[in-house]
C-alpha cells in the first residue's frame, strides 16, 4: 500500500517529459563518470599534481559560471532542446579529450568545454522539464528526473570497477581507464538522437532578442534569495563532494575501483530516496521539506571525516547525500514554480551559474587542504557553510507556499 502511495505519484506523466528522462540516461552515466573519478584518475593515473587537478576542476566550475548566465538567456529565446543538444554532444566530446589529454593547457581547454557543456545543460533541462508538464505534476516530474539522474549517475561511478575488467584482458590500469572513458563518451554523444522527439515551446519560439534581460525582471526577487543561500551551499559542497576519490585515497589507501563503486552505492540509494521526495513535500509543504532534508544531510556531513575505515565512511557519506539529494528536486520545482514561465531558461542559467561558481573555488581550497595533509577540515567548513546556508533558506522563504499547496489546502 505504501508503495503504491509513492508510486502514484508519477502515473500520467506526459509523454514528451519521458522522452526527456529517457534522453537523459546516457549523458548523466557520462557525468558520473567524471564527476566521480577525475579527481582520483588526474592526480593518481596520469600524474598531475592534486594542486592542478584542484584546479582544473575549478576550471570546470568556473566556465560554467559564466556560460550559465548567456545560455540560460539564449535558450529562453532561441530554444532550451537545441541548448541541451549541443551541451550533450560538447559533453560527449570533452569526455574523450579528457581520455587522452596530460598537457596542462589541454586539460584547461577540455575542463572549459566541459564546464559550457554544463551550462548547456543545466539551463534547458530543468526549465525543459517544467514546460512539459502542470503545476500539479512538477514535484514529480523533478523527483523522477532525479532519480534515474542519481540511478545513471551511480552507473557512471561504478563504471570505474570495470578497468578491473580490461586489466584482465591484458590492458594496463591507464589503457583500461581511457577505453572506459572512450565507451562512455561515445554512448552520451549517440542518446543525443533521442533529444530529438521532444518538441520546443510554441511560447518559445516567439520569443525575440529585444527582451535580453541579464538578470530576470519579473523574477528577480526571489531569485537573489535562491542564489545567495544556494550559492552558500555550493561553496561548502565544493569542498569535498568532487574530490571523493581523492579523499578517501588520501584517507584510507583505497583505490577508485573500491570508492567508486562506494559512491555509486551512494548514487543508487540517492535515486530511490527522491521518489520518496513529493510524499515528504505533501507532508511538510515544500520549503520545510527542503530544510528538514538538509539539515539532516549536514549532521551526517560533520561525522564522515571521523569515520575509523572506509566502509563506515562510505556509508555515512552516503546518508549524507541521501538527505542533501533528496532536497535537489525539491528546490528545482520550487524555483520553476515561483518564477514566471518565460524566464525559467533565464533562471536556471544563472541560479546554475551561481552555483557552479562556489562550488568550482572552494574544490580548488579543498584540494589544496587535502593536498598538505588537513583531511578533516574541508568536512567541518562545508558543514558550517551548510548550516549557514539552511538557515538564511528558512529565514527568506518560510512564508512561502507553492500554487499547488494553496490548491490542496482549499
Amino acid at each position: 500500500m505504501r508503495l503504491r502511495k509513492i508510486f502514484s505519484n508519477y502515473s500520467g506523466m506526459p509523454n514528451e517529459s519521458k522522452y526527456l528522462i529517457y534522453a537523459s540516461i546516457l549523458p548523466a552515466v557520462a557525468y558520473g563518470l567524471i564527476f566521480t573519478d577525475i579527481s582520483y584518475f588526474l592526480t593518481i593515473i596520469q600524474g598531475v599534481s592534486a594542486d592542478f587537478t584542484g584546479l582544473v576542476i575549478s576550471a570546470m566550475g568556473i566556465s560554467t559560471f559564466v556560460a550559465s548566465i548567456f545560455l540560460g538567456i539564449a535558450s529562453d529565446i532561441y530554444g532550451r532542446k537545441r541548448m541541451l543538444i549541443v551541451g550533450n554532444l560538447l559533453a560527449s566530446v570533452m569526455l574523450a579529450v579528457f581520455a587522452f589529454a596530460t598537457d596542462p593547457v589541454v586539460l584547461l581547454v577540455a575542463a572549459i568545454g566541459e564546464g559550457i557543456s554544463e551550462a548547456a545543460v543545466t539551463a534547458s533541462s530543468s526549465a525543459l522539464l517544467a514546460d512539459k508538464v502542470g503545476s500539479e505534476k512538477r514535484t514529480s516530474l523533478f523527483s523522477l528526473y532525479g532519480f534515474i539522474q542519481n540511478l545513471a549517475f551511480a552507473i557512471g561511478s561504478f563504471a570505474v570497477s570495470f578497468v578491473i575488467f580490461f586489466e584482465l584482458i591484458g590492458l594496463s590500469d591507464k589503457s583500461g581507464h581511457i577505453v572506459l572513458y572512450l565507451i562512455i563518451a561515445i554512448l552520451s554523444a549517440v542518446s543525443t538522437l533521442l533529444m530529438l522527439k521532444v518538441s520546443e515551446s510554441v511560447k518559445l519560439k516567439k520569443l525575440s532578442a529585444d527582451r535580453i534581460d541579464f538578470l530576470p525582471k519579473k523574477s528577480k526577487d526571489v531569485l537573489l534569495k535562491y542564489v545567495l543561500t544556494g550559492a552558500i551551499l555550493a561553496f561548502g559542497a565544493g569542498m569535498v563532494v568532487p574530490l571523493m576519490t581523492l579523499w578517501f585515497n588520501l584517507q584510507y589507501g583505497i583505490s577508485d575501483k573500491i570508492s567508486a563503486t562506494i559512491l555509486a552505492a551512494s548514487s543508487v540509494l540517492i535515486g530511490f530516496a527522491t521518489l520518496v521526495a513529493p510524499l515528504i513535500a505533501k507532508k511538510f509543504g515544500l520549503v520545510k521539506a527542503i530544510v528538514i532534508t538538509q539539515l539532516a544531510s549536514t549532521f551526517f556531513m560533520f561525522l564522515v571525516p571521523f569515520s575509523p575505515n572506509y566502509v563506515l565512511a562510505g556509508f555515512v557519506y552516503g546518508i549524507r547525500a541521501l538527505l542533501m539529494n533528496m532536497a535537489s528536486p525539491l528546490s528545482q520545482s520550487m524555483i520553476m514554480g515561483l518564477v514566471a514561465e518565460d524566464e525559467r531558461g533565464a533562471v536556471s542559467g544563472i541560479s546554475g551559474a551561481l552555483w557552479r561558481l562556489p562550488n568550482a573555488l572552494s574544490t580548488f581550497v579543498g584540494a589544496w587542504l587535502m593536498g598538505i595533509g588537513l583531511l578533516a577540515e574541508p568536512f567541518l567548513i562545508a558543514s558550517l557553510l551548510y548550516v549557514i546556508s539552511i538557515v538564511l533558506f528558512w529565514y527568506y522563504f518560510r512564508r512561502v507556499r507553492m500554487p499547488e499547496e494553496e490548491a490542496l489546502g482549499s
